[in-house]
């Protein structure tokens, strides 16, 4: 975990709002850096100690409980009336489950998931679905407007950005492996896969994340962007909210199917391109020849 602690000093010397930044990974680390902050040693209650923002950067339900409830936890060392902006990917009643208990504390819960990836994240240029009270958005938007590109504000109740951001997810994952399934398949029949991917970008046919994944594969380059466990997690929680409201996803499931194989296969912490190294192995398909990954914290996309 490493945590950050953005302070500061307006021309005249006074302080500004003080902000914390807790994050795990490559996505952490991104925001980082679109906030010019340095790492701080302490721990998270005592980074947020006084805090007006503490924004979480962490990947699931479980660990964000921890940042807030947990030993050295955040919830009772944030300033009065501070938000808490939580930006994992987890299940709208998750969310409602944590925001209850903090807002009774007089703190606030900003339900933000982000998407646009570790690249992004360092440009500022994220794209957050947040929902949440009017004083959670007015309190949090200095630091929504260091990390993001577009805030879109989508409701007035912790859960809803949730409940968003599993639509995005839904689709990031089936594209993935529709995009991974179609450059193996290329490749099994010969196809020159750069010209390939050239020709797809340029067609009907493609995706935000064909155009984005792909190259991964064409440079054999698996290095953890967004990695496969990541989706074993968010097409998960899809299932289960299917399951709940009883709504058929068929496609989201032999999407995760795909994934989870992956997975089993040793790639779990790998890149979620690696899917097509799946299909490319179950083949005997020829793909690029891989670089050995390097496995670093599992981001979101």
């Amino acid at each position: 975990m490493t945590v950050y602690d953005r302070s500061k000093e307006n021309p005249a010397g006074a302080r500004t709002n003080r902000a914390a930044l807790i994050g795990i990974g490559s996505m952490g680390h991104g925001h980082a850096k679109s906030h010019g902050t340095d790492a701080d040693q302490g721990g998270p209650a005592e980074a947020a100690e006084g805090a007006d923002v503490v924004v979480s950067v962490v990947v699931n339900a479980a660990q964000t409980e921890a940042i807030l409830f947990g030993t050295n936890g955040v919830a009772e060392t944030m300033a009065e009336g501070a938000v808490f902006v939580s930006s994992a990917t987890i299940d709208p009643d998750a969310v409602r489950r944590l925001a209850t208990p903090l807002e009774a504390t007089g703190r606030l819960y900003l339900d933000a998931p982000i998407s646009g990836g570790s690249v992004r994240a360092a440009e500022g240029a994220l794209t957050i679905l947040a929902s949440g009270s009017p004083a959670a958005f007015a309190r949090a938007r200095p630091a929504l407007d260091a990390i993001a590109a577009n805030v879109y504000e989508l409701g007035d109740e912790p859960g809803v950005g949730a409940a968003f951001k599993m639509i995005n997810q839904l689709l990031a994952g089936v594209h993935i492996a529709a995009a991974s399934e179609a450059i193996a398949f290329a490749a099994r029949q010969g196809l020159d896969i750069r010209k390939v991917y050239e020709v797809i970008t340029a067609s009907a046919g493609n995706s935000w994340m064909f155009e984005n994944r792909v190259p991964h594969v064409l440079d054999g380059d698996y290095t953890p962007r967004s990695a496969v466990d990541i989706f074993v997690k968010d097409l998960g929680i899809i299932q289960d909210m299917a399951r709940s409201a009883k709504f058929p996803v068929p496609v989201a499931a032999a999407a995760l199917q795909m994934f989870l194989a992956t997975s089993a296969a040793g790639m779990g912490r790998d890149d979620d391109a690696s899917v097509a190294r799946l299909y490319a192995k179950i083949t005997g398909t020829e793909l690029p020849t891989t670089r050995k990954p390097s496995q670093t914290g599992l981001t979101s996309a």
